[in-house]
């Protein structure tokens, strides 16, 4: 007799979380790909994954990433930082008895790995996939050897839920690096643009640009749109190059949020990984609040959040990217379909008013991260902010290798859970 299908989750019945880590040596903090290590510490063996009660290690495509994720759906998220904690501080434990020792480091992006010298990928169980990746794409580069991020995964119950959630959706994610954006610097140096994981990762699929669109999914609100206009299209445009359908699947889809009907999930993917759990959790429930404020349509209806085209939102991302809460948004459409009263808001402005509006119910360690994001900027502010220069100019920030405190200062935050505030950072 064959087994029930399990029951489909409702919208904002449950949640998903994945964070994603690299693993640094103790003393240099270059990268060390050596998560298959990490693993046969914990449990014996080389696994791809391992459940360990509500939380699950496993591997990603580098070899110097690990990612923690919660083993099944949990009803809300109160609690789950302090539980990513303590799996954060057993893995460090793992780490500093590796010889040389090692650790796990916060941001979304390295900032001095050389990805052509130091990518190694996973060789192990799903290899398969990573290498047919590998011929394709080469993943030597930075928009697939070195960014770490945070995903969370919502669910929906048939087309209704799914068109409100995927509609919601598409208004939130491009405003979200400027309260997630961690990654200032890559090779070496500060770019200018405070959300270089982002930046690069809209291009590391460009062989194949269906895989990304515009990270900003395209209007469609239902299963059978989405197969037809996002899947299938995709599908195609990979074939000549994977004919053994490999990679035909949904996981190919690389947009910033990515439809897992097999699930009935939706997987928000555009988060940079923060300087601590209660960081990360303070990110994705100012999220879920704006959310579930726009799928009860309390400032817009469903019908007028749906009627926003791609180009509009991939523009306001793409000021995310570069100046995160800095940025300013002057399209007036957008901001009433947040509940924005005025022509024009700063990013940090607009997600004051949402916070304001939504009032998510944080504990205390997660109150507290918030605060510093809404006052002092995202992590990527603050690092940026905290790393000297002669003139203030950032071409005096040549070489961020040379600030290593302040490097070793997020790793401590990570192992003690604190935000990342040092006292010399003034509120804006």
């Amino acid at each position: 007799m064959m087994s029930p299908e399990p029951r489909r989750l409702n919208l904002f019945e449950a949640f998903g979380v994945e964070l994603e880590y690299m693993i640094v040596d103790a003393a240099s903090l270059d990268v060390r790909p050596i998560t298959d290590q990490l693993i046969r510490a914990e449990c014996g063996r080389i696994e791809s994954e391992i459940n360990l009660g509500q939380i699950s290690w496993s591997n990603e495509l580098a070899l110097h990433v690990v990612e923690l994720k919660t083993t099944a759906p949990e009803s809300g998220l109160r609690g789950l930082a302090g539980l990513f904690h303590q799996h954060v501080q057993r893995i460090n434990q793992h780490l500093s008895l590796i010889e040389p020792a090692a650790k796990l480091m916060p941001s979304a992006m390295h900032p001095w790995m050389n990805p052509d010298a130091e990518m190694k990928l996973w060789p192990h169980e799903y290899n398969e996939v990573y290498e047919t990746y590998n011929r394709i794409f080469d993943c030597r580069g930075h928009g697939w050897a070195n960014l770490q991020s945070v995903h969370l995964n919502l669910p929906f119950n048939g087309d209704e839920q799914f068109g409100r959630l995927h509609a919601a959706i598409r208004l939130l994610l491009p405003i979200l690096p400027a309260i997630a954006a961690s990654s200032p610097a890559m090779d070496n140096k500060l770019t200018g643009t405070l959300d270089n994981r982002l930046n690069v990762y809209q291009g590391n699929s460009a062989r194949v640009p269906s895989l990304a669109g515009r990270i900003i999914p395209e209007p469609v609100f239902t299963e059978e749109d989405y197969r037809a206009q996002i899947f299938q299209r995709m599908y195609d445009d990979i074939a000549p190059l994977d004919p053994q359908g490999v990679l035909r699947d949904e996981f190919l889809n690389s947009r910033g949020a990515i439809a897992r009907f097999g699930r009935g999930s939706i997987e928000i993917r555009v988060i940079d990984i923060q300087e601590c759990p209660a960081a990360d959790l303070a990110v994705l429930q100012a999220a879920v609040g704006v959310l579930k404020a726009l799928c009860d349509e309390r400032w817009s209806s469903s019908a007028q959040q749906r009627s926003i085209p791609v180009e509009p939102l991939y523009q306001i991302l793409a000021l995310a990217i570069q100046d995160a809460d800095q940025a300013r948004i002057t399209n007036t459409e957008y901001l009433s379909l947040l509940g924005y009263p005025h022509n024009s808001a700063t990013m940090r402005q607009l997600w004051q008013h949402l916070i304001q509006q939504t009032s998510p119910d944080l504990e205390a360690d997660c109150s507290r991260a918030l605060e510093t994001i809404l006052s002092k900027g995202p992590l990527a502010r603050r690092i940026l902010n905290a790393i000297p220069s002669a003139d203030g100019s950032l071409s005096q920030r040549t070489n961020v290798r040379s600030a290593g405190s302040l490097w070793e200062q997020l790793c401590l935050c990570l192992q003690s859970g604190q935000p990342f505030d040092p006292p010399q950072l003034k509120s804006a």
